[in-house]
């Protein structure tokens, strides 16, 4: 058997290329339909959402990532404000080959903010575009797995609840992680990856990476090398890499629950847009082939990472 760590260039891209713009498609038009009823946190669409997700990663033959097998973490509904029914967090997982007990999180939050008198405010960027991008890199790897070439540390696919209500479900799985954070090498975070933001429009052919030298200059470094490695034709834009970042993004999204427990993060982000929490936040106005492109360096960084000779160091603590 290969190696995994000796897998060459055209090997990787190989299982790269499995994330197609037709299949992100199918998925999200289907994620970000009226049937999920946009997904609000205990709502009956979002348990749809919670579903459609589980059976997508039994169908790829993917187990569950809590210690039973089981693919629901349950977010009782007493740990929310204003949330009367419990909630779920979804984890699948791929163990490492060699180093098992080093984990590489990769999460997207699964939750929107539901309907408003009988309209659905679809997600389809936020966060649908991040939560199809994370069963795809998902399949790609469990193909990658299955060819023999699994990576040498454990992956766990992270799907958070209750993001847009206060970044509940992935402060949730901080308090009560299923694989130790000590032991957690980094956090590769998607939010929103599918449209442009409209100051980008002369040059759209980018993302923001947030929060990749904040804890290790390692993961910085490691991300950029992916980069150039597998020749991804894609700009990595720092603009809003900063704890001064008047929007304050780096706080924003789910990653954060990692970095304040000592966890390397990079936060994938496309910026904000009009249709931004708006019911115009649809399918048809995603970038398809740019999605795929951004979901492609992800998956490559997260091949990086997860087969790397040694972890991401933290910088020391100034």
């Amino acid at each position: 058997m290969i190696n995994s760590s000796m897998s060459s260039k055209e090997e990787v891209m190989k299982y790269a290329n499995t994330i197609t713009v037709e299949e992100l498609k199918e998925q999200l038009y289907f994620y970000a339909s009226d049937e999920m009823e946009g997904r609000y946190t205990g709502e009956p669409g979002q348990k749809k959402a919670v579903e459609y997700l589980r059976e997508q990663y039994k169908k790829m033959g993917v187990p569950g990532g809590l210690n039973d097998g089981a693919y629901f973490q349950t977010v009782p509904a007493s740990y929310f404000r204003k949330i009367k029914n419990d909630s779920e967090n979804v984890l699948a997982y791929i163990e490492g080959s060699e180093k098992p007990e080093e984990v590489l999180v990769i999460s997207a939050h699964l939750d929107h903010v539901g309907m408003e008198d009988g309209e659905v405010f679809n997600g389809a960027d936020d966060d649908g575009s991040g939560t199809i991008a994370l069963l795809e890199i998902a399949e790609a790897f469990k193909q990658a797995k299955n060819d023999g070439k699994g990576p040498k540390r454990s992956l766990l696919f992270l799907h958070v609840t209750g993001e847009e209500i206060g970044l509940y479900g992935s402060r949730y799985y901080s308090e009560n992680p299923i694989y130790p954070l000590e032991n957690t090498i980094a956090n590769l975070n998607i939010d929103m990856i599918g449209r442009i933001d409209p100051q980008q429009k002369d040059d759209p052919n980018y993302v923001y990476l947030i929060g990749s030298d904040m804890l290790s200059q390692d993961l910085h470094d490691m991300s950029e090398a992916a980069k150039a490695k597998y020749d991804m034709d894609i700009r990595l834009d720092y603009k809003y890499n900063g704890k001064n970042d008047p929007n304050r993004f780096y706080y924003r999204s789910d990653h954060y629950n990692f970095a304040k427990n000592n966890v390397p993060v990079i936060f994938y982000f496309n910026g904000v847009h009009e249709d931004y929490h708006k019911a115009t936040d649809t399918p048809d106005k995603i970038e398809y082939d740019l999605y795929q492109k951004r979901a492609k360096l992800i998956f490559v960084t997260a091949w990086e990472l997860a087969n790397a000779d040694s972890r991401p160091a933290l910088k020391e603590k100034e």
